[in-house]
């Protein structure tokens, strides 16, 4: 028997039919909202991957047994949607109408330590909007909107997007005179894992001094669903050009982002976001009673990401970690196969009869399957119990509910199961003290 690898997760069908349901449910979200999807390769060259951000332990190599001469010594799996993305819009920009509105959904692989919502192979579903040279403000709204309105229709917790902007960040250590901001950035993004006085020695240990610490931790204690946090920061008597905008991008996001129910909206200037490409609104995500999992909906404004000699491609995404939302939660599906009806069998010689019955459900969308051997009916009741399936079809013209035990006569051609019963339904989330 071969070991199990941990961080690579599999599901059984019940679990795999809710993450079917899931996935549905954000395409049929993001093409509502007029996004196209796009499916990028696996790999990327190493170097593009590692020129990203601080993700080099992350990365998994790709080595061939039988290495091609002519193709790149170094390829790694891709990490993220993000990168690959953007080097697909400079290899297609001539092919592609701007803005361009784009979703994927796809494996990605990490080489972190699994543990809880974390993985080495997981799915992740993003969306990201792309201009040539300009990409108006407001997209970053839409974008917010479009993820909030998605995390709603799922059968999860209570989500809290959380949207900050490093113009803010930026602009409010330019402001206390710090000369690398970015050094900064990358330490007050901890805040939400380590303590505040462990953040402020190490603010210290960067040359900042004490008094700077100080208004930096009370900045990245600014949560607030309003617009109010203008105000607060205002408070604080730091003033930047880079500030002043980043505080009136993110007032338009939060007014914008907010009002969808079952999502709360929240400006957090805890939020920094870790990889150096982006340069704006960030996002991050965390669901009710499950915080210990982190941000399971991330992303962000990019403006430098994809360029070439002619022209910048900025963008604004976010993306959901489909695996590391599903797994820790333990969702799983009222029945493990799609079906709706068992057809029984009288006898060998008669289950052409059997299969012309489920051929006449089946062109109507009712899953049917046909009994496997022709057993007493009672085996064959106790069959359709096991794999979940609730109508067991008795030929020619009677369908009983299992469950129940009700029986009708039914023709194949007309009847119908109620609509709850045509596809597995989720069942509902457990609650956190099932978890504790």
């Amino acid at each position: 028997m071969s070991r199990a690898l941990s961080g690579f997760p599999e599901f059984l069908p019940r679990e795999r039919a809710v993450e079917q349901q899931v996935l549905d449910h954000l395409r049929q979200t993001f093409e509502l909202n007029g996004f196209a999807n796009v499916e990028t390769r696996a790999v990327e060259p190493l170097d593009v991957l590692l020129r990203k951000g601080e993700i080099d332990k992350e990365v998994y190599a790709v080595k061939r047994l039988a290495a091609a001469d002519s193709e790149p010594a170094e390829l790694a799996l891709h990490y993220d949607l993000t990168v690959p993305f953007a080097r697909y819009v400079l290899e297609n920009a001539g092919k592609l109408e701007f803005p361009f509105r784009r979703w994927q959904i796809q494996k990605v692989w990490r080489g972190e330590r699994p543990q809880q919502g974390r993985f080495r192979e997981f799915t992740q579903a993003d969306i990201d909007i792309v201009a040539r040279d300009v990409l108006p403000f407001h997209f970053d709204i839409e974008v917010a909107r479009v993820m909030a309105e998605a995390l709603a229709g799922l059968p999860i917790p209570t989500a809290t997007l959380q949207i900050s902007n490093r113009k803010i960040l930026e602009g409010f250590y330019l402001g206390l005179g710090l000369d690398n901001p970015t050094a900064v950035m990358q330490i007050v993004d901890k805040l939400d894992k380590v303590p505040a006085e462990k953040i402020a020695d190490l603010l210290m240990e960067q040359g900042v001094e004490e008094d700077q610490a100080q208004k930096i931790l009370d900045l990245g204690l600014v949560v607030t669903t309003d617009t109010s946090f203008v105000e607060r920061v205002e408070s604080f008597g730091v003033t930047h050009p880079l500030l002043a905008e980043g505080l009136m991008e993110l007032a338009q996001v939060i007014e914008g982002a907010s009002g969808v129910d079952g999502v709360v909206v929240t400006a957090d200037l805890r939020i920094a976001r870790g990889l150096d490409y982006y340069t704006g609104t960030v996002f991050e995500t965390r669901l009710e009673g499950w915080e210990h999992l982190g941000s399971i909906c991330s992303g962000g404004r990019y403006d430098q990401l994809a360029q070439d000699k002619r022209s910048t491609y900025p963008g604004v995404g976010i993306s959901l970690g489909v695996s590391r939302l599903l797994v820790p939660l333990g969702l799983t599906a009222s029945r493990s196969v799609p079906s709706v009806v068992l057809v029984a069998v009288d006898s060998e010689d008669s289950r052409h009869a059997s299969n012309e019955i489920a051929r006449q459900l089946r062109a109507r969308g009712i899953a049917t399957e046909v009994a496997p051997k022709a057993d007493k009916f009672g085996k064959q009741i106790q069959h359709a119990e096991r794999r979940g399936i609730p109508y067991v079809w008795f030929s020619p013209s009677s369908v009983r509910d299992i469950r129940s035990g009700e029986q009708v006569d039914a023709d194949p051609a007309t009847w119908a199961p109620p609509a709850e019963d045509l596809k597995p339904h989720i069942l509902r989330t457990p609650s956190k003290e099932q978890n504790t």
